[in-house]
């Protein structure tokens, strides 16, 4: 017996593209001035339709939240967080626009998922949720289902961000659901991560005493213990976190100047990648450090650690570029430009696209350019982690040390998601990485990319994650239907209290 399977999947996507009426001429230019042709758009709505697949895959027959990941095989994966929850949602809002779901299918889902994360337990003090639940069950994690180890509930910021992100495109994007959406966000209070004696958030808190390091602390009337750190780089994906709690009245919005651009350029500070230029400005009442790194001829203000999703996840909610024409609409270019280098310049993979994702040789891991993050570790782009060492000049133990030589960089790891997140910037580039990547690997399954390769070895992870493949929904969304995600999640209250303040600061990144 023939399976049919493989010729009707390509047929229908035909078909539905046959039916699209989506206006190839609004489609972005390359920085060389050519227009991504009706042959891109259609490949890029063909990964739409394989990409949302994964998502149907990935909902739970019975509660209808996606679980975390899904195997090649189909295996979805026990156990859920709240930015897992948010990408089903902004991506179900994606399939509806793109014409991939009805209306009804889109509201329908989506409705099935709010009444579950209604029903989730959360701390009651902030209304925040713990980062682990069973997607079939709703039950709150205390123990991974894989292998038994112990989890201790955790309040993320980041990942609480995401979801309340979520909500808010739902409240604008699909109105009859506003009530739900509503009611869950409205108890969500990010003034429970804001630090006001040190102007930043902190990267969570638990709620009772975890092994390890932890401050204790009260949230509201409640005793918990937060993290040693805050989010002190503002160049990260948690910044998502700081947007909302300035729109929503929860943190103080001079609380976006109090987090560095880089550390300062002092001997204090010399443990950071590398001795930072800049000059400092004054914004609302607080001294910043506008400060970059310089690499490959290129001033950065750089990630934490060099990563793709760090810079660029935020930017595909938030217009950053737009808003700020001297901050952001400088610095994203020059990211996505230096993370291209990297790749096929400087260590010579072929390909290019680091952020943190599945290890081909398993396991989760981070990825990323090392000399454009400002931890001294770094994310590194490949397996045998070879990293930079710029120095520090004038301070002592920090001179630079010679630099890795394309030979250096074997076992590369390149994840797809990294380059969707860079087609607002890249276009053209990154429809011919992505094309190189299907041509040369077994990296393109049933329900799109899996979530990276070994480009030395081939070796792919095959399996399909909801955060990365939300980033590749939102990426292409934004790009095939004129950014409407970002209009859904600032209209109103994150456009009034949020652009003023990117509006105004002036970075000093730049070639």
């Amino acid at each position: 017996m023939h399976n049919t399977t493989k010729y009707l999947k390509p047929l229908l996507v035909l078909v539905m593209l046959a039916s699209m009426v989506l206006p190839v001429h609004t489609l972005a230019q390359t920085d060389d001035g050519e227009r991504i042709s009706k042959g891109d758009f259609h490949t890029l709505y063909r990964y739409a339709a394989d990409t949302w697949q994964s998502f149907v895959a990935m909902a739970s027959p019975t509660t209808g939240l996606p679980a975390d990941n899904l195997s090649a095989e189909g295996v979805r994966s026990a156990y859920t967080s709240p930015t897992n929850i948010g990408t089903y949602l902004w991506s179900t809002i994606v399939a509806r626009d793109l014409r991939l779901i009805s209306r009804q299918e889109a509201r329908e889902r989506i409705s099935a998922a709010l009444d579950s994360v209604a029903q989730l337990e959360r701390h009651e003090a902030s209304g925040q949720f713990y980062n682990w639940y069973h997607p079939d069950t709703l039950e709150l994690l205390t123990e991974w289902p894989d292998s038994g180890d112990p989890i201790y509930p955790f309040l993320s910021s980041v990942d609480n961000g995401w979801l309340a992100a979520a909500l808010i495109i739902v409240n604008h994007a699909e109105p009859r659901l506003r009530s739900q959406s509503q009611a869950i966000l409205a108890d969500m209070n990010f003034g429970s991560y804001y630090d006001p004696e040190v102007g930043q958030i902190r990267g969570g808190f638990w709620d009772a005493e975890p092994p390890g390091c932890a401050v204790a602390g009260t949230v509201g009337d409640s005793n918990v213990f937060f993290t040693c750190h805050h989010y002190g780089a503002f160049n990260t994906e948690p910044r998502i976190a700081s947007y909302i709690g300035i729109a929503m009245g929860d943190i103080p919005p001079e609380h976006y100047f109090r987090t560095w651009r880089t550390f300062p350029d002092t001997c204090d500070w010399s443990w950071q990648e590398m001795k930072p230029g800049g000059e400092w400005h004054t914004y609302m009442g607080v001294e910043v450090f506008a400060g970059h790194y310089t690499y490959r001829g290129m001033r950065i203000v750089p990630t934490w650690g060099g990563s793709m999703f760090e810079a660029l996840m935020v930017p595909l909610l938030i217009p950053e570029e737009d808003w700020g024409p001297h901050s952001w609409g400088i610095n994203h270019p020059l990211y996505v430009q230096a993370q291209i280098e990297h790749g096929l310049e400087e260590a010579q993979y072929g390909y290019w696209g680091f952020s943190p994702s599945n290890n081909p040789a398993g396991g989760y891991r981070e990825y990323g350019v090392d000399a454009i993050g400002m931890d001294s570790a770094g994310y590194t782009s490949n397996q045998e982690r070879t990293s930079s060492d710029y120095g520090f000049t004038g301070c002592p133990d920090r001179e630079p040390q010679p630099l890795p030589t394309p030979e250096d960089y074997t076992n590369g790891v390149v994840t797809p998601h990294a380059s969707f997140l860079a087609l607002d910037f890249a276009p053209r580039a990154t429809l011919d990485n992505l094309d190189n990547l299907q041509q040369d690997f077994d990296i393109y399954g049933e329900y799109g990319f899996y979530d990276a390769v070994n480009v030395d070895t081939g070796e792919v992870s095959q399996y399909y994650l909801a955060l990365d493949q939300g980033m590749i929904m939102a990426a292409i969304g934004n790009e095939l239907r004129q950014n409407r995600l970002q209009h859904y999640f600032t209209r109103g209250a994150v456009e009034r209290h949020v652009r003023p303040l990117i509006e105004m600061e002036v970075f000093t990144a730049g070639e």
